[in-house]
């Protein structure tokens, strides 16, 4: 299976340290993207999975019987593993491309899943990407935007970390959690029309080895840091994440259902 490259720039869903997992083309589909497709039509429908990790939303949207599916992500490694998960899959179309440049015509989906994306897309970079796949969504389709809401103080000291880290080196954080309704208004700017709104996971179980691997993807960044500022750094994301133990179940998963309708933003009189 052929995997199409197009620019270097942009957002991979699920890369949380020690992802993605590649496995049976339908095996291991997370229970919460089970859950937020239940109330989808499927079958029969172009889709994309914006933010490609592991391929779970694509075998999600295959199993429902989706097709074509085009994974979309900008990581190399994660378009080479999905595109060998569903190697005997033709309906599967793996793109490695810019979320704010989809080299797909207008209109070609009717389905669009963005499963624990937005959390890893900078502020800057969220309306460039809704702008794309409204472009990318035809009128009457679908998305199905799930993702994390604000969590409590004690977990999110170790993503501050992880944070302070990327901005030191990068200029920008590694994950913001935005409200379930601030995508939503993003949505609804580009005419799109918001259905449900709903809980997947409440709490979320933030095991001791996401944790864990959380700490060490911080911990890794400083190697670059010169002392004293990357010791400091490192002791404090060390000490944070002795404070959360052996895990910690707090914060919110939420799911946001909107459709295309009645004319995309521009093409309103």
């Amino acid at each position: 299976m052929a995997v199409v490259s197009v620019g270097d720039r942009g957002t991979t869903a699920e890369q949380t340290p020690g992802w993605p997992v590649y496995g049976h083309p339908m095996g291991d589909i997370p229970d919460s993207l089970t859950e937020a497709l239940t109330a989808v039509r499927t079958a029969g429908r172009p889709a994309l999975e914006a933010g490609a990790g592991a391929g779970n939303a694509t075998a999600a949207l295959r199993a429902g019987d989706a097709t074509p599916v085009y994974p979309v992500t900008d990581d190399h490694d994660h378009a080479t593993g999905v595109g060998e998960r569903f190697t005997d899959d033709s309906a599967v179309h793996p793109l490695e491309a810019n979320l704010r440049a989809v080299p797909l015509p207008d209109d070609t989906v009717e389905v669009v899943t963005a499963h624990g994306l937005f959390n890893l897309v900078p502020t800057t970079d969220t309306t460039g990407i809704v702008a794309e796949l409204t472009r990318v969504t035809a009128s009457g389709g679908e998305i199905v935007v799930d993702d994390y809401g604000p969590v409590h103080e004690t977990t999110r000291a170790l993503f501050g970390a992880g944070n302070a880290v990327s901005e030191l080196l990068k200029g920008e954080p590694t994950y913001t959690c935005y409200p379930a309704a601030h995508l939503r208004s993003l949505f609804e700017a580009h005419g799109w029309r918001h259905v449900e709104t709903r809980s997947l996971l409440e709490p979320v179980p933030w095991t001791a080895a996401l944790l864990d691997a959380h700490a060490e993807a911080a911990t890794d960044r400083t190697d670059t840091l010169s002392d004293p500022l990357g010791t400091a750094v490192r002791e404090h994301v060390e000490e944070v994440r002795g404070r959360l133990g052996t895990g910690s179940e707090t914060g919110r998963m939420y799911s946001v259902r909107l459709e295309l309708r009645g004319g995309k933003r521009g093409e309103q009189s």
